[in-house]
């Protein structure tokens, strides 16, 4: 892979995630500042991750068809541009919710697909991933740190202003991107005989319950802070630390990948991610422990990421990469992350912080015992 390429590659990331900064810290604040209750704000947030259960099947389905996967990547990225503009005039629960349906239906799409286009220009350097997806990591982290800097002193409700900014550079970013293809699929198995695995099927089960856990987590901790005295500025530092730390564990991941394997590293992961929700759940006053659970974001989210889209890329042949990245991204993030937002919108009121993140902690450590029975890879290193 040539510097050009690396680079390329490395700034669509970084623009993605920097939207993802902007998007998921401060959205919910920006529901806020319309009077929505807990319960409106849960089913919003849940819309940008129930509308991942759909729209990367029909769209990794389509490219594993048609092989153009650069194509769909390029539209979906100025589908999404266009429908938020829409977001300036709406002032309602219906409006929003049928925008934020809109855009993140092409958004979700994106990503993937994209991620199937790395591993093709990586080929058999699979294992550099993490270098390159440390550049979304890293604009994350820029895009957290200035807009909650930003809001500190400008109304929340210029943030989608902001959005539609860095939706505009993901897609020229997409432009600059080149195609590639996949090596040849030499199995005669189709998508659906390697997905019905008992070994697949508890990886995806795994993932589902990963992302129903992170819903609390992405939906209401920005409130939680802001309820608790916290500035802005100092919620996008504490969200930018996790993130600091996820760009150092994907340095590393590559090596620690090859000292310890995927099946340990996910185990391990997992405890960590049990051990974060109960930290935020019932000291979330307590900076210390909060800059502490932060770090362990490297975990729960960063290794646990970089762990399932190489378990995607083992599980699946080359032929079926698209709709297997699709799946990963649904069920995982979709699934996982609408019940996630939703079921934490309904208990957030109602029971509080505490008891809400032991819920979460709670399914992160049945996706342990699914683990620690079922995930067993066979290849070299994993």
């Amino acid at each position: 892979m040539t510097p050009a390429t690396y680079t390329r590659l490395s700034g669509f990331y970084f623009f993605y995630f920097s939207l993802l900064g902007a998007l998921v810290p401060y959205w919910s604040l920006y529901l806020q500042s319309f009077d929505l209750d807990a319960k409106s704000i849960g089913m919003l947030m849940s819309i940008l991750m129930a509308s991942r259960i759909i729209a990367p099947n029909i769209w990794g389905w389509l490219a594993d068809k048609t092989g153009k996967r650069l194509t769909i990547v390029r539209a979906g990225s100025l589908a999404t541009c266009i429908i938020f503009i829409a977001m300036f005039w709406q002032d309602d629960v219906l409006g929003i919710a049928l925008v934020m349906a809109g855009f993140s239906f092409f958004w979700n799409a994106v990503l993937p697909q994209f991620e199937v286009l790395t591993l093709a220009h990586l080929g058999s350097q699979s294992e550099l991933y993490s270098r390159i997806r440390l550049w979304g990591s890293i604009g994350f982290v820029v895009a957290v740190v200035a807009i909650g800097w930003l809001l500190d002193w400008f109304s929340i409700r210029w943030l989608p202003h902001l959005m539609l900014g860095l939706m505009v550079l993901i897609w020229l970013s997409s432009l600059c991107v080149s195609d590639a293809k996949a090596e040849q699929d030499k199995s005669s198995d189709g998508f659906m005989v390697q997905l019905w695995r008992p070994q697949v099927i508890a990886f995806f089960v795994i993932c589902l319950l990963i992302q129903l856990s992170h819903g609390p987590y992405y939906t209401f901790y920005s409130v939680l802070m802001d309820s608790l005295g916290y500035s802005r500025a100092q919620i996008g530092l504490l969200w930018a630390v996790g993130v600091v730390a996820e760009v150092i564990i994907f340095i590393y991941m590559h090596r620690l990948i090859s000292r310890y394997g995927l099946r340990t590293i996910m185990i391990v992961s997992l405890l960590l991610c049990v051990l974060r929700w109960l930290l935020i759940g019932f000291l979330p006053e307590h900076l210390p422990t909060m800059l502490f659970a932060q770090c362990l974001h490297a975990v729960s989210f960063g290794a646990l990421h970089a762990v399932g889209i190489a378990l995607v890329h083992q599980y699946f042949t080359p032929a079926s990469h698209g709709q297997g990245q699709a799946l990963f991204s649904s069920l995982g993030f979709g699934v996982g992350g609408a019940l996630g937002a939703f079921v934490s919108g309904l208990l957030w009121d109602s029971v509080g912080a505490g008891v809400t993140f032991a819920l979460a902690a709670g399914a992160v450590a049945l996706a342990v015992i699914l683990a620690w029975i079922w995930i067993r890879p066979t290849v070299k290193n994993a």
